[in-house]
């Protein structure tokens, strides 16, 4: 069967930060109902729910979430299912959603996730985010992700000759960017905080794992997102300004000691963002805008080289020249990104969702980017061990 057209009708998101008056259902249907409201459809013509999160089970002892989901919502009885990939849940879930719409399986469905780290604690919340590392020769070995990038942030200046100070400046203007980004961003967790940062304040920053300080790091963080996605035939017929999905990829990898210095060229993320730019038939230069996955400064570096942004060992130079601000040749997390929004992991992928689709729709009224008209976005769940990329547009696929 040929594949069919889809787009995205509507986008919804909670506000992240705190929520202990919220379960994961609640910040789910907050977040679904915001997109369901401005899709102009009625609750019956949605047929199906895929649901990402990561560890319902050790935050809030909850499992099996879909099903109670759907009848919070109003729809229950309909097919829904949960996706677990680490980071990456909620990006899985949207492109087995598109797959499902592309191949007729459905016509029009509910795609989201909600996680509620904040509420969790430091010690629930490490412990559980740890569990996407590999439990047998990394866990076991005290390894959690703030030890993966800060491995990857020495490996990088060792690889490209940088001197792991000069490194460290360089880095500390993701996180710059990103927190001046989340402090004009009302949904942010760190709306009006952090928003002038200097170099200095990262680096003398509390030290979390060496070289990486608070600064560099994205938080943990409660909330909710969701995306209506139907086909591009039915979108048409119902709103005015539909965002097309052009191209979806998905890849993994085992974990580090597999992988050993081939982590900062990050090859599952390139093997993933090269199927999607396939698929929708572009390449970088096309690209007007990117979300990118940057849980910790390292990690947006190593992501805009591996999806052709810049030369492998240049992407820090880029960020420190302002290439990736808002202005500049490749606007990379304009919502303030993991470290300035926060990091509500089982709903991440489909929060960048909500970001692209917001820019594309030119309603992103706090930092819009002029004139876009494609996006892409990028999540990692775990140590590399699912990428995903979704590439969104105003235009159908040529």
């Amino acid at each position: 069967m040929e594949k069919r057209d889809v787009a995205v009708l509507g986008v919804g998101q909670t506000k992240f930060g705190h929520h202990p008056d919220k379960s994961l259902i609640d910040l789910f249907a907050e977040a679904f109902y915001e997109a369901f409201n401005e899709s102009n459809i009625e609750l019956k013509d949605i047929q199906a729910i895929y649901y990402g999160n990561f560890v319902g089970e050790m935050t809030d002892g909850s499992a099996n979430l879909s099903g109670f989901i759907s009848d919070e919502i109003g729809l229950k009885g309909i097919p829904a299912r949960r996706y677990e990939a680490a980071c990456a849940s909620s990006s899985v879930a949207f492109r087995e959603a598109y797959l499902a719409v592309a191949h007729g399986i459905y016509d029009c469905v509910a795609v989201g996730g909600s996680e509620r780290l904040y509420n969790a604690g430091t010690a629930i919340g490490t412990r559980a985010l740890a569990t996407a590392v590999d439990g047998l020769h990394e866990m076991t070995a005290g390894l959690t992700f703030p030890g993966v990038f800060a491995l990857a942030a020495r490996l990088y200046a060792k690889k490209y000759e940088i001197p792991m100070e000069k490194l460290h400046e360089k880095m500390a203007h993701v996180s710059i960017k990103n927190h001046k980004y989340g402090a004009i961003n009302p949904k942010a967790q760190f709306y009006n905080k952090f928003g002038d940062l200097k170099v200095e304040d990262v680096l003398n920053s509390k030290v979390i794992c060496s070289p990486l300080t608070l600064f560099d790091c994205c938080p943990m963080t409660d909330g909710g997102s969701a995306a209506i996605i139907a086909s591009a035939d039915f979108a048409e017929d119902v709103i005015d300004n539909p965002v097309y999905v052009l191209g979806t990829g998905q890849s993994g990898a085992g974990g580090l000691f597999r992988q050993k210095e081939d982590m900062i060229k990050a090859i599952p993320r390139k093997i993933s963002v090269e199927m999607a730019y396939k698929e929708a038939k572009v390449t970088p230069k096309d690209i007007d805008f990117v979300e990118i996955h940057d849980c910790f400064t390292i990690a947006e570096i190593i992501a805009s080289e591996a999806m052709g942004f810049f030369e492998y060992g240049k992407g820090a130079d880029a960020v420190e020249e302002g290439e990736t601000w808002v202005g500049g040749s490749i606007p990379i997390n304009p919502d303030g990104g993991l470290i300035g929004k926060g990091h509500p992991v089982g709903a991440t992928g489909t929060s960048q969702v909500y970001a692209a689709v917001k820019q594309l729709r030119n309603e992103f009224k706090y930092n819009q980017v002029k004139d876009a008209e494609i996006c892409i976005t990028d999540t990692l769940g775990g140590d590399f061990g699912t990428l995903v990329n979704i590439i969104l547009g105003i235009h159908r696929r040529k």
